[in-house]
Protein backbone atom coordinates (compact mmCIF):
# COMPACT_ATOMS: atom_id res chain seq x y z
CA UNK A 1 0.00 0.00 0.00
CA UNK A 2 1.00 3.41 -1.28
CA UNK A 3 1.16 5.71 1.62
CA UNK A 4 0.30 9.39 -0.19
CA UNK A 5 0.63 12.86 1.10
CA UNK A 6 -2.40 15.10 1.88
CA UNK A 7 -4.29 15.78 -1.43
CA UNK A 8 -7.64 17.57 -2.59
CA UNK A 9 -8.20 14.43 -5.00
CA UNK A 10 -5.87 11.63 -6.25
CA UNK A 11 -6.93 10.03 -10.01
CA UNK A 12 -6.19 6.86 -11.65
CA UNK A 13 -5.74 7.33 -15.48
CA UNK A 14 -5.70 4.90 -18.14
CA UNK A 15 -1.75 5.26 -20.42
CA UNK A 16 -3.45 7.28 -23.40
CA UNK A 17 -5.47 9.88 -20.98
CA UNK A 18 -2.87 10.38 -18.81
CA UNK A 19 -0.30 11.21 -21.99
CA UNK A 20 -2.87 13.04 -23.63
CA UNK A 21 -3.18 15.51 -20.22
CA UNK A 22 0.77 16.38 -19.67
CA UNK A 23 3.44 18.14 -22.26
CA UNK A 24 6.28 16.28 -21.82
CA UNK A 25 7.28 13.34 -24.41
CA UNK A 26 8.31 10.85 -21.91
CA UNK A 27 6.29 11.11 -18.83
CA UNK A 28 7.45 9.60 -15.80
CA UNK A 29 3.64 8.42 -14.71
CA UNK A 30 2.89 10.89 -11.86
CA UNK A 31 1.60 14.64 -12.32
CA UNK A 32 0.01 17.03 -9.95
CA UNK A 33 -1.76 20.19 -10.04
CA UNK A 34 -0.17 22.42 -7.32
CA UNK A 35 0.43 26.33 -6.27
CA UNK A 36 3.63 27.70 -6.55
CA UNK A 37 5.32 29.25 -4.05
CA UNK A 38 5.64 32.39 -3.93
CA UNK A 39 9.26 33.97 -2.88
CA UNK A 40 10.71 37.82 -2.56
CA UNK A 41 14.06 39.28 -2.99
CA UNK A 42 14.30 39.66 0.64
CA UNK A 43 13.36 35.41 1.05
CA UNK A 44 17.21 35.16 -1.59
CA UNK A 45 19.14 37.48 0.88
CA UNK A 46 18.77 35.05 4.19
CA UNK A 47 22.20 33.78 4.40
CA UNK A 48 24.84 36.00 6.39
CA UNK A 49 27.06 35.11 3.46
CA UNK A 50 24.52 35.20 0.39
CA UNK A 51 25.42 33.30 -3.14
CA UNK A 52 23.01 34.27 -5.63
CA UNK A 53 22.61 33.32 -9.13
CA UNK A 54 21.35 35.69 -11.93
CA UNK A 55 19.83 34.33 -15.04
CA UNK A 56 19.75 37.21 -17.66
CA UNK A 57 18.02 35.92 -20.63
CA UNK A 58 18.81 32.07 -20.29
CA UNK A 59 16.20 30.96 -23.03
CA UNK A 60 16.47 26.68 -22.45
CA UNK A 61 14.08 25.51 -19.94
CA UNK A 62 16.41 22.21 -19.05
CA UNK A 63 19.04 25.01 -18.93
CA UNK A 64 17.45 27.08 -16.43
CA UNK A 65 15.54 23.95 -14.38
CA UNK A 66 19.35 22.79 -14.59
CA UNK A 67 20.94 25.81 -13.20
CA UNK A 68 18.03 25.87 -10.01
CA UNK A 69 18.94 22.40 -9.22
CA UNK A 70 22.58 23.26 -9.11
CA UNK A 71 21.81 26.24 -7.25
CA UNK A 72 19.93 24.59 -4.76
CA UNK A 73 23.16 21.87 -4.60
CA UNK A 74 25.64 24.12 -4.16
CA UNK A 75 24.12 26.34 -1.34
CA UNK A 76 23.10 29.93 -3.18
CA UNK A 77 20.25 31.47 -1.41
CA UNK A 78 18.60 31.99 -4.69
CA UNK A 79 18.04 32.39 -8.66
CA UNK A 80 16.91 35.93 -10.08
CA UNK A 81 15.76 36.16 -13.67
CA UNK A 82 15.93 39.08 -15.67
CA UNK A 83 13.81 40.07 -18.32
CA UNK A 84 13.76 37.39 -21.04
CA UNK A 85 14.71 34.34 -19.02
CA UNK A 86 12.17 31.36 -19.61
CA UNK A 87 9.53 30.80 -17.16
CA UNK A 88 10.28 28.66 -14.13
CA UNK A 89 6.84 26.83 -14.30
CA UNK A 90 7.87 25.39 -18.01
CA UNK A 91 7.04 21.75 -17.63
CA UNK A 92 10.98 21.11 -18.63
CA UNK A 93 12.29 23.00 -16.68
CA UNK A 94 10.34 22.14 -13.07
CA UNK A 95 11.44 18.82 -14.79
CA UNK A 96 15.33 19.48 -15.23
CA UNK A 97 15.10 20.91 -11.40
CA UNK A 98 14.06 17.92 -9.81
CA UNK A 99 12.05 19.31 -7.64
CA UNK A 100 14.66 22.24 -6.35
CA UNK A 101 12.37 25.23 -8.03
CA UNK A 102 9.54 24.22 -5.31
CA UNK A 103 11.92 25.10 -2.45
CA UNK A 104 14.65 27.25 -3.50
CA UNK A 105 13.44 30.50 -3.95
CA UNK A 106 13.42 31.36 -7.56
CA UNK A 107 11.84 35.50 -8.40
CA UNK A 108 11.49 37.66 -11.67
CA UNK A 109 12.95 41.00 -10.93
CA UNK A 110 14.67 44.14 -13.01
CA UNK A 111 17.81 44.55 -13.48
CA UNK A 112 17.79 48.11 -11.76
CA UNK A 113 15.89 46.78 -8.53
CA UNK A 114 18.20 43.77 -8.24
CA UNK A 115 21.39 45.23 -8.35
CA UNK A 116 20.27 48.10 -5.83
CA UNK A 117 19.11 45.81 -3.86
CA UNK A 118 22.49 43.23 -3.93
CA UNK A 119 24.51 46.57 -3.20
CA UNK A 120 22.55 47.61 -0.47
CA UNK A 121 23.87 44.35 0.83
CA UNK A 122 27.17 44.44 -0.36
CA UNK A 123 26.92 41.86 -2.48
CA UNK A 124 29.29 42.14 -5.44
CA UNK A 125 27.46 40.82 -8.79
CA UNK A 126 29.94 38.79 -11.18
CA UNK A 127 29.32 38.50 -14.92
CA UNK A 128 30.30 34.89 -16.53
CA UNK A 129 32.31 36.24 -19.46
CA UNK A 130 35.63 35.48 -21.35
CA UNK A 131 36.06 38.76 -22.46
CA UNK A 132 38.67 40.70 -20.00
CA UNK A 133 37.37 38.36 -16.99
CA UNK A 134 39.36 37.16 -14.17
CA UNK A 135 39.81 33.28 -13.55
CA UNK A 136 36.59 31.86 -11.05
CA UNK A 137 39.37 30.51 -8.85
CA UNK A 138 41.59 33.98 -8.59
CA UNK A 139 38.49 35.59 -7.70
CA UNK A 140 37.05 35.92 -4.10
CA UNK A 141 34.06 33.94 -3.74
CA UNK A 142 33.75 33.91 -0.10
CA UNK A 143 32.50 37.45 0.04
CA UNK A 144 28.55 38.16 -0.78
CA UNK A 145 28.34 37.28 -4.42
CA UNK A 146 25.88 37.14 -7.08
CA UNK A 147 26.84 35.46 -10.69
CA UNK A 148 25.42 36.35 -13.39
CA UNK A 149 24.98 33.60 -16.83
CA UNK A 150 23.69 35.16 -19.72
CA UNK A 151 22.13 33.88 -22.81
CA UNK A 152 23.34 30.77 -24.39
CA UNK A 153 23.97 32.33 -27.53
CA UNK A 154 25.09 36.00 -26.99
CA UNK A 155 26.41 36.15 -23.52
CA UNK A 156 25.74 38.83 -21.08
CA UNK A 157 24.95 41.50 -23.20
CA UNK A 158 27.43 44.73 -22.99
CA UNK A 159 25.14 46.91 -20.94
CA UNK A 160 24.68 44.67 -18.22
CA UNK A 161 27.96 43.75 -18.36
CA UNK A 162 28.79 47.75 -17.81
CA UNK A 163 26.61 47.73 -14.36
CA UNK A 164 28.24 44.26 -12.63
CA UNK A 165 31.35 45.03 -10.42
CA UNK A 166 33.42 42.70 -12.50
CA UNK A 167 33.83 39.69 -14.64
CA UNK A 168 34.83 36.26 -14.02
CA UNK A 169 35.76 33.17 -16.31
CA UNK A 170 36.50 29.39 -16.63
CA UNK A 171 39.84 28.37 -17.26
CA UNK A 172 39.38 25.91 -20.07
CA UNK A 173 42.58 24.58 -21.65
CA UNK A 174 40.80 22.64 -24.67
CA UNK A 175 40.02 24.59 -27.89
CA UNK A 176 36.52 24.87 -27.19
CA UNK A 177 35.23 28.52 -27.53
CA UNK A 178 32.71 28.50 -24.85
CA UNK A 179 30.32 26.17 -22.23
CA UNK A 180 26.62 25.49 -22.06
CA UNK A 181 24.78 27.82 -19.62
CA UNK A 182 23.90 25.64 -17.51
CA UNK A 183 27.05 23.69 -16.90
CA UNK A 184 28.99 26.80 -16.90
CA UNK A 185 26.70 28.19 -13.99
CA UNK A 186 26.76 25.00 -12.22
CA UNK A 187 30.74 24.87 -12.27
CA UNK A 188 30.71 28.63 -11.13
CA UNK A 189 28.56 27.63 -8.60
CA UNK A 190 30.30 25.21 -7.22
CA UNK A 191 33.55 26.93 -7.26
CA UNK A 192 31.87 28.87 -4.85
CA UNK A 193 31.10 26.40 -2.83
CA UNK A 194 34.44 24.69 -2.53
CA UNK A 195 35.97 28.00 -1.75
CA UNK A 196 33.60 28.41 1.47
CA UNK A 197 33.90 25.00 2.25
CA UNK A 198 37.67 25.52 2.18
CA UNK A 199 37.30 28.81 4.55
CA UNK A 200 35.38 27.25 6.90
CA UNK A 201 37.70 24.57 7.38
CA UNK A 202 40.41 26.76 8.44
CA UNK A 203 38.30 28.55 10.88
Amino acid sequence: MISLPAMEEAILLPREIFESAVTTESPQGIAALVRAPVWSLDDCLRERVPLLLITAGVQDPGNLGTLIRSSEAFGAGGVLMLPGTVSPWNAKCIRASSGSVFRLPVISVQPSEAFARLRERGIRILAASADGAIPATAADLNAPAAMVIGNEGAGVSRELLAECDGAIRIPSPGPVESLNAAVAGSILLYEAARQRAAAARKA
